[in-house]
């Protein structure tokens, strides 16, 4: 009964996850606030609140029965190995999902006005991404996998800068869109690393482990984002009618 239950979860998983990274790429690269990437945003945000809220589903069964819900794998890996990655290390995947996509749905529907994002879920799963980050460390770090260490930096600074936006005495007048983009496209990160990740354990679950498969998503998304950044700044620069500073001296300077 348990396997048949995670199966459904699993084929809930991948609609909500293969809907939300086709609409990705219409807001991505399509005119920027038009009706279209309004339209398709919605349905990525919609397909990604989905998709981790399976994968939490997912990750507690894990939890509380490892091999019942991957007899496939019993023989070639222990219940430690399959709590720490399908477990431990999903459910913090599918909680850092969750907080992207309605972080950075709120954020452009409220705009400048930050106050507005302070509601009680976008606060909740601002500590709650850290804690499971964090936790997700510990049982990196008990179970001698580093690789959850490193991923759970990810964690720990969507959740800090999220509360840093959030609270920050003063925002620039695009900082809401930079933090859209941001939170979105680390969604989109998200949905790509667990179909090249986790997906590939089905077929070579070995490759679960390979830094490869986790960071060619994340550092195409990081790519996307400073892209996205530039580009809004950019166009600030030039409402302004001042030239864009140089990007080390703006480094230097802690300007974007």
């Amino acid at each position: 009964m348990l396997l048949h239950v995670f199966d459904a979860l699993i084929a809930a998983h991948i609609l909500t996850g293969a809907s939300g990274a086709i609409a990705f790429w219409v807001p991505i690269l399509g005119r920027k606030g038009g009706a279209n990437h309004r339209r398709w945003g919605r349905i990525f945000t919609v397909a990604m609140l989905c998709t981790g809220s399976f994968a939490i589903c997912m990750s507690v069964l894990t939890l509380s029965d490892p091999f019942a819900t991957h007899p496939h794998l019993e023989g070639r890996f222990d219940a430690v190995f399959l709590r720490a990655i399908f477990g431990w290390l999903m459910l913090h995947m599918g909680i850092l999902t969750v907080n992207l996509a309605w972080y950075g749905w709120q954020c452009v529907r409220h705009g400048r006005r930050r106050e507005l994002g302070r509601e009680w879920r976008n606060l909740a799963l601002q500590p709650l991404v850290i804690v499971a980050a964090l936790n997700c460390a510990v049982q990196g770090w008990l179970a001698g996998l580093p690789l959850l260490l490193g991923l759970a930096i990810v964690g720990i600074a969507t959740g800090v800068t999220n509360l840093w936006f959030l609270f920050k005495p003063t925002a620039g007048p695009q900082d809401w869109l930079k933090e859209h983009v941001k939170a979105l496209v680390g969604a989109g990160i998200s949905v790509y690393t667990a179909f090249m990740a986790f997906g590939s354990v089905r077929i070579l679950p070995e490759l679960a482990l390979n830094p490869v498969m986790w960071a060619i998503p994340l550092g195409s998304g990081i790519a996307i984002i400073l892209w996205h950044w530039r580009k809004i700044d950019r166009q600030i620069s030039a409402r302004q009618g001042q030239p864009l500073a140089p990007r080390t001296k703006a480094v230097a300077s802690g300007t974007k």
